[in-house]
């Protein structure tokens, strides 16, 4: 069995609406799109190509799959050669344009697509997707999360984090690093298990 890798961008009140650019997403009248570009710095960018070593599929929501079907197939460097040779899959109820070469629609029964998908590949990349995103923390079909947390607070548009997540318990895979621009890069797997609980006034609760 492969990997399923979320790769997520973030500001610090963890909107990831739109980081892109202008027409990304303009949902509820989202102001700030574009938010990351006048952000991203050389280690920043370097971490997002390591992050992407070993790819074998692509897993995108419906509007981050249209983006990248408009732009990579007419692109010519290091991602847009791997983006053009490897699988995408698609989650739609709609009907998307196919015609990027090895897209494949998904979405009938969505959670057993993606544990099939997870079983043929080696390492699964999603990127953006907020909406699918949801699907897949509600139903734990990840492995890691690569969080790229940049210091703006917009205090508008649609989370990281909104609606799909359940209790779930994440092991901090290396030490966060941080950019020049001041982007922090988290990694985390999924763990075993659920958050528990205690009480701060109890002795021995990790006091140094």
């Amino acid at each position: 069995m492969g990997q399923i890798h979320l790769a997520l961008f973030a500001t610090l009140d963890l909107v990831g609406q739109a980081p892109g650019g202008p027409g990304e997403d303009p949902d509820g009248g989202f102001p700030f799109e574009g938010w990351q570009a006048p952000l991203i710095d050389e280690v920043s960018g370097e971490q997002v190509g390591a992050a992407y070593e070993g790819t074998d599929a692509l897993l995108l929501g419906r509007r981050t799959y249209d983006i990248f079907a408009g732009y990579w197939p007419h692109q010519d460097d290091e991602f847009a050669a791997m983006f053009n040779r490897i699988p995408k899959y698609v989650a739609s109820r709609g009907e998307p344009d196919l015609s990027w070469s090895g897209s494949t629609q998904i979405g009938t029964d969505l959670v057993s697509e993606v544990r099939e998908i997870r079983d043929r590949h080696e390492h699964v990349k999603v990127v953006g997707s907020l909406n699918f995103v949801q699907t897949l923390l509600r139903e734990k079909l990840f492995d890691r999360i690569d969080l790229w947390v940049h210091p703006i607070v917009l205090g508008v548009g649609k989370r990281v984090f909104d609606g799909g997540p359940v209790p779930s318990n994440l092991t901090l895979l290396k030490p966060p690093v941080s950019s020049p621009a001041g982007i922090v890069y988290l990694q985390y797997g999924l763990a075993e298990g659920v958050p528990a609980t205690g009480d701060m006034s109890e002795p021995d609760r990790g006091d140094v």
